[in-house]
């Protein structure tokens, strides 16, 4: 469970950035929202992504791995998509916001797991 908690934490902080960096990412209700859109993102990158990479594995092969930057843009749409018909508040404009929001979120994550990777290595 601990795992779970500080998975989440790490995609909470991620996506905050994101909102702070990338001008067509905004928070325009509680920061709630912002609770509840990482934990879509997460349900997402957990069931849809393995179907999106399965399905395009060859042009990931082709592009040498670069096409998974689409695939995390896609998952941060299909997050929009599902938060707004919750109205959480948080929104992303367009496909260029979305792919800078998710560089954004992988690079702060990829930082945030490497600082907390003992915590992530527990038994959960």
């Amino acid at each position: 469970m601990t795992k779970f908690v500080f998975r989440w934490a790490i995609n909470v902080v991620a996506l905050y950035a994101a909102i702070m960096l990338v001008d067509g990412i905004e928070l325009s209700g509680k920061w709630t929202g912002v609770l509840w859109m990482a934990l879509i993102i997460g349900l997402l990158n957990a069931l849809v992504r393995p179907l999106l990479k399965f399905l395009t594995c060859p042009l990931i092969i082709l592009t040498l791995g670069l096409f998974t930057i689409v695939i995390n843009t896609v998952i941060l749409m299909l997050a929009n998509w599902v938060g707004q018909g919750f109205n959480l508040g948080v929104t992303v404009d367009g496909f260029w916001s979305a792919l800078l929001g998710s560089l954004v979120i992988s690079v702060v994550s990829v930082i945030l797991s490497v600082i907390f990777r003992d915590e992530l290595k527990g038994n959960d």
